[in-house]
């Protein structure tokens, strides 16, 4: 498995947990329960920000993903 592929499954990984967590809050009636899994969520959305940012610097490093990403 390269590290490009590996970087997709965590970042597809990241997307599932965060769709999760708004699903939960969403579906919750417990106020606290809910603010606790928005703000997990916004957590989330942070980390996918952060690995999506890594994965476009890899690509840019390193030519032969931008090959095999094509």
């Amino acid at each position: 498995m390269t590290v490009q592929t590996q970087m997709q499954q965590a970042i597809a990984s990241a997307q599932s947990v965060q769709a999760s967590l708004v699903q939960f809050s969403l579906e919750t009636e417990n106020q606290k329960a809910k603010q606790l899994f928005e703000d997990l969520a916004e957590q989330q959305k942070n980390i996918l920000t952060l690995l999506e940012g890594r994965y476009q610097q890899v690509l840019q490093e390193e030519p032969q993903f931008k090959q095999s990403n094509l």
